[in-house]
């Protein structure tokens, strides 16, 4: 149960929606109510009428009837004399024809061709509801014993609100003219701003003429307009590049200098740690007094000559002992 009241629910959103996106329905929703829709609520004690109406819409309701259907009901007798007096406690919307109607035709009038006041209508009436489905923008609402249902929209609403919503995307005839003439008028105005330029183009032109005539070709090679040179800084009185540029100059040779540092003394250090520190950079050492292998000689002269002990190995001939052999 609660599944199919769900459904229902979903069903008349979609359909309200449906009302109100494309025929313009708002709330609070009027509602157009028949002799036989009154009756049908109360035999069926369907009460307050305009709390269940607001809960199938999803809004607030105002409740309308006609003179003409309060008069239907009336002729009826004494057997829908609750229905009348119910029917009084709605608000009576207004019908135009003088002479009274059957409440079929009432309801026709009032609806019209498209239903300009946005009624949603609720009858008991097979025959005219199957009637109000040809006519663009009328809901229709009809009670099932105890329960009130909201129709879907026919295929006529269907394809109704789709042509109109094409046509919105179209221009008409009238806004098609509208336009065309604003173009040819904007065109219009455009040459005669042309023409006005034109002229005034022409006439300055003559007085420049007239000018340079008047001064004899004295100005020839002179310029008209006066060109400005770009500033540039100058130091110790000589003029030199412009200062922005100078400045880069300068910080890039900072900065190629600073990277010329950084590079030798990292290769330096490197060199270092793989061969050991460069010998002629280094100092000597100093002579503690420890022995060494050097003597003094007297030479011939009388001078001490001083000599050292050399670590070549003594070679020894050999002539000697080969002598020996062959004598043996």
């Amino acid at each position: 149960m609660k599944q199919m009241r769900l459904k229902k629910q979903k069903r008349h959103r979609r359909t309200v929606r449906f009302y109100t996106t494309c025929f313009g329905f708002r709330e609070p929703f009027k509602v157009l109510c028949d002799g036989t829709f009154i009756h049908h609520l109360l035999v069926n004690r369907i009460a307050p009428a305009d709390s269940a109406l607001s809960n199938i819409l999803g809004g607030a309701v105002k409740v309308f009837t006609t003179r003409c259907v309060l008069a239907e009901l009336k002729s009826l007798g004494e057997s829908y004399s609750e229905s009348l007096k119910t029917a009084r406690e709605l608000i009576t919307a207004r019908c135009d024809h003088e002479k009274r109607k059957s409440a079929v035709a009432c309801m026709m009038e009032v609806v019209g061709e498209k239903n300009p006041e946005h009624f949603f209508l609720a009858t008991q009436d097979a025959d005219l509801r199957e009637k109000l489905q040809e006519v663009p923008g009328v809901p229709l609402i009809f009670g099932l014993r105890n329960a009130l249902l909201l129709e879907s929209p026919s295929a006529f609403q269907r394809q109704f609100a789709k042509s109109t919503e094409e046509g919105r995307l179209h221009m008409s005839e009238a806004e098609y003219k509208m336009l065309r003439t604003k173009n040819t008028l904007e065109a219009e105005e455009a040459m005669k701003f042309a023409d006005a330029n034109e002229s005034e183009g022409d006439q300055n032109g003559g007085t420049q003429a007239m000018r340079k005539a008047n001064d004899g070709g004295k100005r020839i090679g002179v310029k008209d307009k006066v060109q400005f040179k770009r500033k540039k800084a100058k130091i110790d009185g000589r003029a030199t590049l412009p200062l922005d540029l100078w400045c880069k100059e300068l910080s890039v040779t900072i900065v190629s200098g600073w990277l010329k540092v950084t590079v030798l003394t990292f290769m330096g250090l490197l060199s270092w740690i793989l061969q050991g520190p460069n010998p002629l950079s280094c100092k000597k050492k100093k002579n503690l007094g420890l022995p060494t292998f050097v003597c003094k000689s007297e030479s011939n002269d009388g001078s001490d000559t001083i000599r050292s002990r050399s670590n070549k190995k003594r070679k020894r001939s050999r002539k000697g002992k080969k002598l020996e052999a062959t004598n043996g």
